[in-house]
């Protein structure tokens, strides 16, 4: 079980890894501009795509869950079953965005508080960007369905490679040719593109990827039972996902509410946030395939065990980050501007960066507990009660300023895990109502 575990959380966390570098990439380079305004661009640009597309990552986890779940019953026509259907959705949210792209865009600038200068650099950093929206999607898809697979390999592969080539286009065109934000947009833009290229050769390797061209005229595969089983588990993430990206979107508002300054020093902390998130992330998709496997397979037992030891090993990863973040973390935050102000206000809030990662790691293990049982519902339950926490907080401490913003962002993710905590052993009950085959006679005699 422990190798299980590893084999697929330490892959997923260097992909993160490689996957985090796209934002810190992005705000290393434009900092090197030493225009706190270039760099507040870039975040609120960022963000503001984030909101619009990350609502939409339950293409990526529903995909894992169903995939996993499909493996755990070994049955590879309804894993490709679920990559055709999948990609349809992805393709049909990518028109949608698109038509909409005249509206979203100066309505999501207002919404982050853009202004001034700010916002005219924003305005041309989303104007670019925006077009890796249909990428974006069918990237999400194609990686769940590679993780479900554990597959987790092939897309460390790919996201390494990507982030290679964003990296290089983002020095190039920044650095290089003085491109500005635009520079950043178009390097995003382009190793997006590339990787949708990278994950669909490495999909069509696979062998129930083979069997997708066939189920797409299939009849049977756009059964309204089936469609609408895959449209309530997107509903919930999706409705999930909303949540968690408004509590971004107030914490990003809140800060550009304090000046220009503490927008980008707060947009460093999210950086270093962001990092630790996905590293221990790597956990949160050991959790989706094997307890997707597990609750496929009716093994109660194995489930169990799995949540109490994936538990155990994030919480372990969590206190490396925060040691590393305590001894190095300042350091690290100062070397993503040159603006003295903005230096010396990420050494002031740093603790915070250093608090998070043991904060929300329980929350982001359980996360990947209820993608990967389809507990989607209770989820979303779990995400509002702790948003209006979040909400309550932040009035409370206004007081306390930016420490306060931080304080009511890192007291989320704990009311998040204690709701889980709570619901969870009437969620296992409840998905296990029959014998598990690891406890039944024949199992113990064999």
């Amino acid at each position: 079980m422990h190798k299980a575990i590893l084999a697929i959380a330490l892959p997923s966390m260097l992909t993160n890894v490689a996957t985090a570098l796209f934002g810190l990439a992005d705000m290393w380079v434009i900092g090197r501009l030493g225009d706190a305004a270039a760099q507040g661009a870039v975040e609120i640009g960022a963000k503001l795509l984030m909101t619009l597309l990350v609502v939409f990552n339950f293409l990526r986890s529903g995909t894992v869950a169903l995939t996993a779940q499909a493996a755990g019953r070994e049955d590879e026509v309804a894993q490709a079953e679920t990559l055709v259907r999948a990609l349809a959705v992805a393709l049909a949210i990518g028109v949608l965005l698109l038509m909409a792209m005249p509206l979203l865009i100066p309505l999501g600038l207002t919404m982050f508080g853009a202004k001034g200068a700010v916002a005219v650099l924003a305005q041309r950093y989303v104007a670019i960007r925006y077009w890796g929206g249909v990428p974006w999607l069918a990237n999400a898809v194609l990686t769940g369905w590679l993780i479900g697979r554990r597959r987790v390999r092939a897309v460390l592969a790919v996201e390494v490679g990507s982030n290679l080539l964003h990296i290089l286009l983002d020095l190039g065109l920044v650095l290089g040719f003085g491109l500005g934000v635009a520079g950043v947009a178009v390097a995003t833009l382009t190793s997006e593109t590339a990787k949708l290229a990278a994950l669909v050769a490495m999909t069509a390797r696979e062998a129930p990827a083979r069997r997708a061209m066939g189920l797409v005229r299939d009849p049977a595969t756009w059964q309204a039972g089936e469609i609408g089983r895959l449209l309530r588990l997107n509903r919930d993430l999706f409705g999930r996902t909303l949540l968690l990206m408004a509590a971004t979107v107030l914490l990003t508002r809140a800060g550009a509410r304090q000046g220009t300054v503490i927008l980008a020093a707060n947009a460093i902390l999210y950086q270093l946030f962001m990092l630790s998130a996905l590293l221990l992330d790597g956990f949160e998709s050991s959790a989706q395939v094997l307890c997707g496997e597990a609750l496929g397979a009716g093994r109660r037992a194995q489930f169990e065990r799995l949540v109490r030891w994936v538990l155990a090993w994030a919480g372990g990863a969590a206190l490396v980050i925060t040691l590393v973040y305590g001894l190095a973390g300042a350091d690290m935050a100062a070397s993503f501007s040159t603006v003295p102000a903005v230096i010396a206000t990420t050494r002031t809030y740093i603790g915070w960066a250093v608090a998070l990662p043991a904060a929300g790691v329980a929350s982001f293990v359980l996360d990947g507990v209820f993608i990967g049982s389809s507990w989607t519902r209770a989820m979303l339950l779990s995400m509002a009660a702790a948003l209006a926490g979040f909400v309550v907080l932040l009035f409370a401490a206004r007081g306390l300023g930016d420490h306060g913003l931080w304080l009511a962002f890192t007291l989320f993710f704990l009311l998040r895990a204690a709701g889980q905590l709570v619901l969870l052993p009437g969620l296992i009950r409840r998905s296990f109502p029959g014998p598990d085959p690891d406890l039944t006679p024949a199992a113990a005699a064999a």
